[in-house]
């Protein structure tokens, strides 16, 4: 090779550079990044933990309110023996004014009664536990399910006001303990059907029958489960209808079971036909999407709405649900199945209580916020997924534009749910909050009276009463509180007005028939008096007040051998007063001293001598 060749080819090879390559950074330890995404899932679950526990702080300092006292005063609950009674006693008598059978839920409030007694802090305690659980259940589920977006779905659910319902009130601890199975048994279902084995499917059943045991609005997992399938593969097989029909069976079975326990209690026919029927589904629907979106005005009893067939405007929330559904699936594969899905599940979870078939609540109202704790799962996945799934796809700034905007959501909602909390303080604010809100509200009136009452703002409560009584003059209760509201305040001819007109409407009302005998014995007519007393003993064996009663008038009768008798019992059934005490004090002091009187004086010795 010549010089020139030889000059060439060197030129033409690369040339060694002088300086030393850099080595590559060794990797992270496979540990490291292990624990690294640990601590970011254990952040962002205490994130969603902390979240759901502030905004309902103002739960911790809550009352019992309204049909609180359906556990607070079922002898099941405070009895040792109760929890027999509450799982197998299949009597709507065996927890009184509870038609329903749903034995886990009364369960928990034995186990917390023996723990704390009726403190009603460690009640509202739970629930807010319970509803940060289903909070990180919702996170982890719909990761899984790979929603964008999964950690703000949850943090959404956890401050959502349209929950404050389900979760400051603590009866309904049955919504937040329903929801914990009904998620832990959609979560046990998915691993089961990415091949997880037999023992996750009856893991999946036994958690869907806990959940059917707090309350039987769960019984539409089995539906919700087909259109989760039909969302990630875009069809429903065989075998999926196949498995999920033992899931059918069980729940209609309960359902079926507990509509009969509810008709043993409360025989219900409001009447309305098929048509009127779906013409209340379709607008509670949009109810309830509104009050979704936009969560204001939020009360515990909304208004009754009319119901006519011949309203154009009715049909047209009917047509339009249906054009909505259509054109949810005409857009299917441009807009993705998510949306449809989104709003399959809302309407199948909300099914039960849309009045297709009758239950006790609609003779308030037609709607309640509680009732889509769960059916609102869907709407907030698919409108915050579409949200983070837009913020992904856009430049950074936008992002951060977005994530302080989604902040501004969480806090207005947290906000919104801070204040709605805070009604259930106590009976007053929260009856207050009704009345103010819809007046007209069944029965709001007379129990806010009862409130007021309790308070010992006479005045106050008999203005409510009142009000209550020129709506429903038949209103035996608030007859009745009216009449000791009367009497507290000294006016004890009205107060036995008011009475009698109770008592004529229901002969053996406990509280009328007390409360008339009270009056009759303030106003010294102790005879009459004692008549009512006993009718009141008659109508209510354990009435103390009644034997407290009787023993005083018949003091005043100076009968201190059956007034001794009426105030032992009185004593024997709980009522510890001091007065009740120095009445019996009283008369066992006259009867001893009547004794003395009574008995002969004793003969004189004969003089000595004789």
């Amino acid at each position: 090779m010549s010089r020139h060749a030889a000059r060439a080819a060197a030129r033409r090879k690369p040339r060694r550079r002088g300086r030393r390559t850099a080595a590559p950074a060794p990797a992270a330890p496979a540990g490291a990044a292990v624990r690294g995404a640990a601590n970011r899932q254990a952040l962002a679950a205490l994130g969603l933990g902390l979240l759901a526990a502030a905004v309902y702080l103002p739960a911790f300092s809550a009352g019992f309110v309204w049909d609180d006292e359906v556990f607070t005063e079922a002898a099941a609950v405070r009895d040792w023996s109760g929890l027999w009674k509450i799982w197998f006693a299949f009597s709507p008598r065996a927890i009184p004014n509870e038609g329903h059978y749903w034995p886990l839920v009364y369960t928990t409030f034995w186990i917390e009664h023996k723990l704390w007694g009726l403190a009603p802090a460690g009640y509202h305690a739970v629930n807010v536990l319970l509803h940060a659980a289903n909070t990180l259940l919702l996170w982890r589920l719909a990761g899984r399910l790979e929603v964008p977006g999964a950690w703000a779905v949850a943090a959404v659910f956890a401050v959502h006001p349209l929950h404050v319902e389900s979760v400051a009130w603590v009866m309904e601890r049955k919504d937040v303990l329903s929801a914990l199975f009904y998620l832990a048994a959609a979560s046990a279902w998915l691993r089961f059907s990415e091949g997880g084995g037999r023992k996750h499917y009856l893991l999946a059943l036994a958690l869907f029958v806990l959940g059917l045991l707090c309350k039987s609005i769960v019984v539409t997992l089995p539906a919700a489960l087909l259109i989760c399938h039909w969302w990630k593969r875009g069809r429903v097989a065989g075998a999926d209808l196949l498995r999920v029909a033992p899931f059918f069976a069980v729940g209609i079975a309960v359902a079926v079971a507990d509509a009969a326990f509810y008709s043993a209690r409360e025989p219900l026919d409001l009447g309305y036909t098929v048509v009127e029927r779906a013409l209340i589904a379709t607008q509670a629907l949009w109810f309830y999407a509104e009050k979704l979106l936009w969560p204001a005005g939020l009360v515990v009893i909304y208004p009754h709405w009319a119901v006519d067939a011949a309203d154009p405007l009715a049909w047209g929330r009917l047509a339009a649900a249906l054009a909505l559904a259509a054109a949810l699936w005409g857009l299917r594969r441009r807009i993705g199945r998510g949306p449809l899905a989104g709003a399959a599940f809302f309407a199948v979870t909300l099914s039960p209580v849309l009045g297709f078939v009758d239950y006790g609540y609609m003779q308030f109202s037609f709607v309640a916020d509680r009732y889509q704790y769960l059916a609102g799962i869907g709407p907030i996945a698919v409108l915050t997924g579409a949200a983070a799934y837009a913020a992904r796809r856009v430049s950074a700034r936008w992002r951060m534009a977005a994530a302080g905007l989604g902040a501004a959501v969480l806090a207005i909602l947290g906000t919104l749910t801070f204040r709605q909390a805070e009604i259930y303080r106590d009976e007053v604010t929260f009856f207050g909050h009704i009345v103010a809100h819809n007046p007209a509200a069944r029965g709001a009136q007379g129990n806010l009276g009862k409130a007021l009452l309790d308070a010992g703002r006479l005045e106050d409560a008999l203005a409510a009463l009142r009000t209550a009584l020129e709506r429903t003059p038949d209103d035996v209760d608030a007859l009745a509180n009216a009449g000791v509201a009367l009497i507290r305040t000294g006016r004890l001819d009205e107060a036995e007005k008011l009475l009698r007109r109770g008592l004529a409407l229901d002969p053996r009302h406990r509280i009328v028939l007390q409360n008339l005998a009270e009056s009759l014995r303030k106003l010294e007519r102790f005879e009459e008096a004692l008549g009512y007393y006993r009718a009141a003993i008659e109508a209510d064996p354990g009435n103390a007040l009644a034997y407290a009663g009787m023993g005083d008038a018949l003091v005043r009768l100076e009968r201190y051998g059956e007034a001794l008798t009426n105030l032992d019992q009185a004593l024997a059934l709980g009522l510890k007063r001091d007065v009740v005490r120095a009445l019996r004090d009283t008369a066992l002091a006259r009867l001893d001293e009547e004794t003395r009187r009574a008995k002969p004086a004793a003969p004189s010795p004969p003089p000595d001598g004789r």
